[in-house]
């Protein structure tokens, strides 16, 4: 056993060096607890114009680059852009967390570049503005001839096609019946990058129209078709899609028929209305005690409040 004069010594020799070691950890500078942490900005963040041009190449790039694909490309190319030219926060965010969401997030579902752009416009929109942009812009993907860009040096598309919904099943599958070609193949590959590029153009459109840095295009209205003297237009506006416009066609003192003319509408949620909805009113001939349709109430109500407006129109 140790004397208690070498377990003094002991413990004097490893105190001295913890005390060494506490000296040396003093004079280490203190950069961190004295540096500033970065300010959280408040949803939204504000948001700054971008070149639609530079998108669409930055874009283009991201989805054939690592961790890319449709989602991922049009999140992080619209991004990392905007960091680049502006520096923070913008630079806070990396675009390729949304990797998950190519071939419609995995199952065929929502295009993954409308839901990489869903997460741009959410990022810089409270929910009713980013609401309406969306429906701007599934609308225009749902109708529109794509893909429209063509990288420079790259050839031109021999098969454009029209989705006719927000689906990746539908937008890639119509594409793979008019061209020939495999989901696996590069031109497929080629194609849906070249579509990235223009949905993340078209959101940047769209947010660069809504804050005021570019002029909404300009939109000839066709002439309204002539009314026969027993059909009646009625308009109101939805908090989901915006204006909505229904015709109402009387037989006397009854409604015979009702058609919507126009409408923003979420499509899934639209579908549950139509024609539902319209049948329930002619049935009771009028809107009083039809009641919503359970899961489209929104768009229920648009309906109601347009076909109110156009038998308003009616001499009594």
């Amino acid at each position: 056993m140790k004397s208690m004069e070498q377990s003094r010594r002991d413990f004097l020799r490893l105190a001295g060096k913890g005390m060494v070691g506490a000296a040396a950890l003093t004079a280490v500078p203190t950069v961190i607890a004295g540096a500033e942490e970065p300010t959280k900005p408040a949803w939204p963040w504000e948001y700054k114009p971008l070149d639609k041009e530079e998108v669409k190449a930055k874009v283009f790039a991201n989805f054939n680059g690592a961790n890319g694909g449709c989602c991922s490309g049009v999140a992080s190319g619209i991004l990392d852009l905007m960091a680049e030219k502006y520096g923070y926060p913008y630079n806070q965010i990396d675009g390729h967390m949304f990797a998950n969401g190519g071939g419609g997030y995995g199952r065929k579902n929502l295009c993954g570049s409308l839901g990489g752009a869903l997460a741009v416009i959410g990022l810089f929109c409270e929910s009713k503005d980013s609401g309406a942009i969306r429906n701007q812009l599934y609308a225009w993907y749902e109708s529109t001839t794509l893909p429209m860009y063509v990288p420079e040096g790259r050839e031109a598309h021999a098969h454009q096609t029209v989705a006719g919904s927000e689906l990746c099943k539908d937008s890639v599958g119509n594409w793979m019946a008019a061209s020939g070609c495999e989901f696996a193949s590069p031109e497929r590959g080629y194609r849906c990058g070249c579509l990235s590029a223009d949905v993340a153009a078209k959101t940047i459109e769209l947010l660069n129209i809504h804050f005021g840095f570019e002029a909404a295009p300009v939109v000839e209205e066709e002439p309204a078709p002539a009314l026969a003297a027993n059909e009646y237009i009625g308009t109101a506006v939805s908090e989901i899609g915006g204006e909505l416009k229904v015709k109402v066609t009387m037989d006397g003192a009854n409604i015979a028929k009702i058609e919507v003319l126009s409408n923003g509408e979420t499509p899934d949620f639209f579908a549950k209305v139509n024609p539902t909805l319209l049948d329930n009113i002619v049935k009771a001939n009028g809107t009083t005690g039809v009641d919503t349709i359970t899961g489209a109430t929104k768009s229920s109500e648009a309906i109601i409040a347009a076909v109110n407006d156009a038998l308003s129109q009616i001499k009594k």
